[in-house]
């Protein structure tokens, strides 16, 4: 049997979870018959042999062929296949996950570039909006503001231990995806999905994880007139009492499952960062609106530096869309121009952050807290140009000649041609990541910022593309996907017991991602490709748990990385199952 992060040599998974893991990796239950096959853990199906069958009372209960998992997972596949919609292919994916997980990830490890977009973004917006029409089996924990007494119930009522638990993700859905606020299922379902991917990219165990939906309420009046929604129906709890419960939800989850790593997964800007900053001294924590898609971005940058050859410090960095993830983003490459020799108000002065009100200035008044420390004086902005929204991107570029243009604000088309065109008159290489997604939302389309700087571009994207040809050279465009940092970060903080993600944690593992790319060839991607995330997520792992130990963050004993990385994913192979 692998050992575990935790150093112990058994776990129990009674309760819920309904068995034991034997030494020799085997399972032990005194589950029989129907309960064996309803429980989507032991269920191997037409898998089971036939020892287990008849020691496991499930003579009868299914067809007589005994399969391999390389069968069942070519009749699934087919299914699959034979969906009509995304929307479909997701609610057969989620049905597939409910009876036999083993095989669920081994279909979705099959195919993981084609199924991501499936069991998560962009797919799970369109089932997110329709959870509570579908809904069919919970997952995870629900825990409700009006109940605050009642989060340790229903984390005990999971039936695990203290030991039994490496990760939780936790959202309460005011942001989900670019649709909003979604209630209790954009919750439960943004909280099961993340977890999805943590497995297959990482082979976390999904056996040792909790979805859980924080509900809060919701200011979302489609839901709170559909006589189907299955959540509280009120407004979202602020203030006091919105705190109160997260208060309650991290001491709950801390003291019940102690060194778990807690996942925080959109929520709204006003919350994100405070409950960041407020925990992440304390205990292993983790935001990747924030932090993810900041570090992801981050290691495209270090990819595209090495191609133009100008430093981080050199870099003039406009940002559109100064939202968390916008915000996230500023703060890494920030903090990446400090590590290469600025002091930390002269790099904060090379970002230009733009919002819906235009160039943030320390005139403004409705500023959030984490944009204040970008806004720009307004004095030194005093004969810029304005429009009907302040100073506008167009101006932004003119007078800043910034080197990187970053995208972040669902603005279709906001990355104009006579923008681009006006950046790469002023740097030889421009870097340019319209991150928005899906494709309805992006800032601009790589073909057109190719063709626009007559392929001197360096462009990253926040959806998949296929590769581009413009005057004999093929671009590779590596999608900015958070998936390719966030499951290696998360192996890496369960494999070393970290006892909180620290800041260099978090820039190795951007290192790591930057580099697994040669961008000595014209036209390479600034990113890894997402169909060898299981090697990127490893890689990632190493990288994380490797600081984390420099650090002194490591609860771990010392060992080689590599060896306890690979010894920790879990792998979709079916387990023999015993009674007990």
């Amino acid at each position: 049997m692998r050992p575990l992060p935790s150093g112990k040599d058994e776990r129990s998974r009674g309760g819920r979870r309904g068995f034991t893991e034997n030494p020799d990796g085997s399972y032990a239950t005194t589950a029989r018959g129907l309960e064996v096959l309803e429980n989507p853990l032991l269920n191997k199906g037409t898998a089971f042999t036939r020892e287990e069958r008849a020691d496991l009372g499930l003579d009868g209960l299914i067809p007589p062929a005994v399969e391999t998992i390389d069968r069942q997972a070519r009749r699934v596949y087919a299914q699959y296949l034979a969906q009509p919609t995304d929307l479909r292919k997701n609610v057969y994916l989620n049905a597939l996950q409910d009876r036999d997980q083993v095989l669920f990830y081994r279909l979705l490890t099959d195919h993981l570039r084609e199924m991501l977009p499936i069991v998560y973004d962009p797919t799970i917006a369109q089932a997110i909006r329709s959870y509570n029409q579908e809904y069919r089996r919970p997952r995870g924990v629900y825990l409700s503001v009006d109940d605050p007494e009642g989060i340790e119930r229903a984390f005990r009522d999971l039936g695990m231990g203290p030991g039994d638990v490496d990760l939780i993700v936790a959202s309460d859905a005011e942001q989900i995806l670019g649709i909003g606020d979604w209630g209790v299922g954009g919750a439960a379902g943004i909280a099961a999905g993340k977890l999805a991917v943590y497995t297959a990219a990482a082979g976390v165990d999904p056996a040792r994880v909790i979805p859980v939906a924080l509900d809060v309420g919701t200011d979302n009046e489609e839901l709170l007139n559909d006589p189907f929604y299955v959540g509280n129906r009120h407004s979202r709890a602020r203030g006091r009492r919105y705190d109160d419960f997260i208060d309650a939800y991290v001491t709950a989850a801390t003291r019940l499952f102690p060194g778990a790593l807690l996942h925080w997964e959109d929520f709204g800007p006003s919350n994100a960062r405070r409950i960041l900053s407020r925990y992440t001294g304390r205990i292993p924590t983790f935001n990747d609106d924030m932090q993810g898609t900041g570090a992801i971005v981050l290691a495209a940058t270090l990819a595209a530096v090495r191609v133009t050859g100008t430093p981080p410090r050199d870099q003039r960095i406009v940002i559109f869309g100064a939202g968390t993830a916008g915000i996230g983003i500023a703060d890494q490459l920030r903090d990446a121009m400090v590590r290469d020799g600025l002091d930390r108000e002269t790099a904060t002065r090379r970002v230009w952050a733009v919002d819906k009100q235009g160039l943030l200035t320390d005139d403004l008044r409705d500023l959030r807290d984490f944009q204040v420390p970008y806004a720009r004086p307004a004095p030194e902005v005093a004969d810029w140009d304005r429009d009907g929204n302040g100073i506008g991107l167009e101006e932004v570029v003119e007078r800043v000649r910034p080197t990187m243009l970053i995208g972040t604000s669902t603005a279709h088309g906001a990355f104009t041609e006579k923008i681009v065109r006006a950046m790469a008159a002023g740097v030889d290489r421009p870097i340019i990541f319209p991150l928005s997604n899906p494709t309805e939302r992006i800032e601009a389309m790589p073909a057109d910022l190719i063709r626009w700087t007559d392929g001197r571009a360096l462009v990253a994207t926040g959806i998949p593309v296929d590769p581009i040809t413009y005057n004999g050279v093929t671009y590779v465009i590596g999608q900015a996907n958070n998936a390719l940092l966030y499951p290696g970060l998360g192996l890496g903080a369960i494999v070393s017991r970290a006892r909180r993600v620290g800041d260099g944690m978090l820039r190795a593992a951007a290192d790591a991602v930057a580099g697994m790319v040669d961008v000595s060839i014209p036209g390479a991607s600034l990113l890894p490709q997402v169909d060898n995330l299981r090697e990127v997520s490893a890689t990632v792992a190493v990288a994380v748990a490797r600081q984390a130990a420099e650090e002194g963050l490591a609860r771990a004993e010392r060992g080689d990385p590599v060896q306890r990385v690979q010894d920790a994913m879990w792998q979709p192979v079916y387990r023999p199952v015993r009674g007990a």
